[in-house]
């Protein structure tokens, strides 16, 4: 009887990172493996000191690689420490679980195996300039956001008063309204005094004013109220520090691309019509300071705000070239269809789920758009609308702003703004390609169009 010399179902699989450790993240510990016999797994704490004992044991080990998976925010010292060593780190959220037990110690092993052959994707991780803008940014959005609540609660304030304020003004947080306000906590109590410190281009009467700024005052809700106004404005001093910081970081970064981009900036010279700051905008030149950036004017692009250039700016920002074509940034923003696909056939290409800062910034600009009353990209929109409905149309027109950002800062290349005229035409010619398509298929000439439900009289 001849012996087996190797398993039926043996796999063997080439070696892709020969000196590669895998290093599971936690709150109080790290464990890190550098092999796969349970006695290659070492845990270490989670202080300053044993990150240093960390990297120094990597070094020991002639470790050249690390992959390590994404855990909360308690990657990002240990990330840091190691890559500030000169060893590469492959930070991984999307591969596949170790089927059996789970340890701490398990996981460890079967990312060093996973990295070892290959096997793992890498996160996109920006530049620290850029993480640091991003930092500011994202402390700045959460600042609006509180005092998006301050509001709220004013608002509820005065609606338990009786005092309409809100149906008389806007924006009670308008120069009128902030006005007002502050009148009601010095102590002003009477409606028509009220009513004579509002701008005389509010568009309601001065007596209907005074109507809705009559009720029953309360002590408690004028508490709050003055509570709240405090804290809001509070939140609008923070957020003009944290605009500071934001400006002079830029203007570091800007200030070694300036010889880069002269040219293009130059070039550029008027900014477009959009100059009205919004509600909570940033306090320093956004489009000024974008165009420095990247050499090519964002602002261009119908529907697109400051707000949405600076979140591209704050999230990717030159570190856009690490995405190799707009299909690979748009699946990275999950605005790309999943198409899923068996047999030949696509049974499933839905848009995967998922939450990114910068996909919900192209979404808005997007909705912005849809509610504009004329250009190609709000025709784009109505197109796909009527055909797969408004959820789907705005993914669709947040996927083509995307790959028109990726486009304008990689090749920097200025937007050139579609014709409608030429977009319908071609839009009407494929219509017609389409029908001709459908006649060959079912053997039909004009003719038999012509005369298809024709009566004889």
């Amino acid at each position: 009887m001849e012996k087996k010399t190797k398993s039926a179902g043996t796999v063997s699989m080439s070696v892709v990172n020969a000196h590669a450790a895998g290093i599971d993240v936690g709150s109080r510990e790290h464990y890190v493996a550098i092999g796969q016999q349970p006695q290659d797994v070492s845990k270490f704490g989670v202080y300053s000191k044993d990150n240093a004992k960390l990297v120094l044991f990597l070094q020991q080990q002639n470790i050249a690689t690390v992959a390590m998976e994404s855990t909360g925010t308690y990657w990002q010292p240990l990330f840091a420490c190691i890559q500030a060593a000169g060893i590469e780190v492959v930070l991984s959220n999307n591969y596949i679980k170790d089927p059996e037990k789970k340890t701490d110690a398990k996981d460890a092993r079967w990312l060093q195996r996973l990295h070892t052959l290959g096997l793992l994707k890498t996160s996109f991780i920006p530049a620290v300039q850029i993480e640091q803008i991003r930092t500011y940014h994202r402390h700045r959005s959460s600042l609006v956001a509180q005092a998006a609540t301050c509001i709220q609660k004013m608002q509820k304030a005065l609606r338990l008063m009786n005092i309409r304020l809100d149906i008389a003004l806007n924006d009670i947080t308008g120069v009128s309204g902030m006005a007002i306000l502050q009148a009601i906590v010095a102590g002003q109590r009477d409606g028509k005094a009220l009513s004579l410190i509002v701008d005389n281009r509010v568009r309601k009467s001065k007596d209907e004013i005074a109507d809705a700024l009559q009720g029953q005052w309360k002590e408690e809700q004028l508490y709050i109220l003055k509570d709240e106004l405090e804290s809001y404005q509070h939140y609008q001093k923070r957020m003009a520090s944290c605009d500071k910081e934001i400006e002079v970081l830029l203007k570091q970064i800007t200030a070694g691309m300036a010889t880069k981009n002269t040219s293009q900036v130059a070039a550029i010279k008027k900014v477009p019509g959009k100059n009205r700051k919004q509600k909570n905008g940033a306090a320093y030149d956004v489009s000024k300071l974008s165009m420095e950036y990247f050499g090519v004017d964002l602002l261009e692009i119908e529907g697109v705000g400051e707000a949405t250039v600076m979140t591209f700016i704050a999230e990717v920002g030159s570190d856009i070239i690490k995405f190799p074509g707009k299909k690979n940034f748009t699946s990275w923003l999950r605005l790309s269809p999943n198409n899923k696909i068996t047999g030949g056939k696509v049974f499933s290409s839905r848009t995967p789920k998922g939450k990114n800062i910068l996909s919900n910034a192209f979404r808005l600009a997007a909705n912005t758009i849809a509610q504009r009353k004329d250009g190609v990209l709000k025709k784009i929109f109505s197109r796909i609308a009527f055909k797969k409905g408004r959820a789907a149309a705005i993914t669709a027109l947040a996927r083509r702003l995307a790959e028109i950002f990726w486009i304008m800062t990689v090749k920097k290349v200025s937007y050139k703004a579609q014709n409608e005229k030429e977009y319908e035409e071609k839009t009407k010619n494929n219509v017609i390609k389409n029908i001709q398509h459908k006649m060959r298929r079912l053997n039909l000439t004009a003719e038999d169009i012509g005369m298809k439900g024709f009566v004889a009289g």
